[in-house]
């Protein structure tokens, strides 16, 4: 069995997967349960969940509808009864809820073994095998983590983990594919990126790497540019000094390159310069 949340909520006993078919509130709690697959949830941390705080009269109630409603749903899609899902895949247990890890594989970590395995791999210097895991890791999402389910504390801050941990390999990704020189893999993940995350500076730094090396330093700079007047506008800061320094760089580059040209010798007036065939 196959579960996922780098996504929408997927429960997936054979080929083509179903979708969950659940109101808002059961979907709550059955994804919390499976992002903590293994773990006793207790009810209050349910109910917090689900409610953010103010819970009505009937929601330890309401609780244990919403697992029932989540195992009838599990039953539907795996073709188990409705007894042994309760047994061995949505368990109750004493104060809560868990959902067994031993019967089913989730993409989330599946994902958080690759995103590590990968960036021990690139420590040793094997870039190459890095960038296969890391692309093997990404391959895993199928949109936004959680992109359908309503989120309380808890999802959210998993949610965000999540998805920082993925841009965080995106800008690895591509910093060791430019390092392999591979330059147009590079530009089309980050051109994608930085477009969807215009606060992210990590980005932004490779994508302004690999246009200055292959010569499109004018864009580089406009790169920068919308990053800078992104962050002074959304969050009143500057950009960081490493995409800075690399700003002033290009910069300097493209100055030497402009002061090179008006130095450059020119034919005398009138002189027919020669054509080499």
């Amino acid at each position: 069995m196959d579960i996922g949340i780098l996504g929408p909520l997927l429960v997936s006993a054979g080929d083509p997967p179903e979708s969950v078919e659940l109101a808002p509130k059961p979907r709550t709690v059955l994804a919390l349960l499976v992002a903590n697959a293994g773990r006793l949830i207790p009810v209050s941390s349910l109910v917090r969940e689900v409610w953010n705080g103010f819970p009505p009269a009937s929601a330890l109630r309401n609780i244990q509808t919403y697992v029932f409603q989540s195992r009838k749903v599990l039953t539907h899609i795996t073709g188990m009864p409705l007894r042994v899902v309760g047994q061995e895949l949505l368990l109750t247990r004493p104060g809560g809820y868990m959902f067994s890890d031993s019967v089913a594989r989730f993409d989330h970590r599946r994902y958080l073994e690759l995103a590590e395995h990968g960036r021990t791999i690139a420590r040793t210097g094997s870039v190459g095998e890095g960038v296969e895991t890391f692309s093997r890791a990404l391959a895993l999402w199928r949109g936004s983590a959680l992109v359908d389910t309503v989120t309380g504390p808890s999802l959210e801050a998993q949610r965000r983990h999540l998805e920082e941990s993925r841009l965080g390999v995106v800008e690895t990704l591509c910093a060791n594919r430019i390092s392999l020189g591979h330059y147009h893999e590079a530009l089309s993940d980050l051109s994608v990126s930085v477009s969807e995350h215009p606060l992210h500076e990590g980005l932004h730094l490779q994508y302004m790497r690999v246009l200055d090396i292959i010569g499109a330093r004018a864009q580089a700079l406009e790169v920068f540019n919308r990053l800078r007047f992104n962050l002074v506008a959304e969050l009143g800061i500057e950009p960081g000094a490493p995409v800075q320094r690399l700003q002033q760089r290009i910069l300097n580059a493209t100055d030497t390159d402009t002061d090179t040209d008006r130095t450059a010798p020119h034919p005398p007036t009138g002189m027919m310069t020669p054509v080499v065939r």
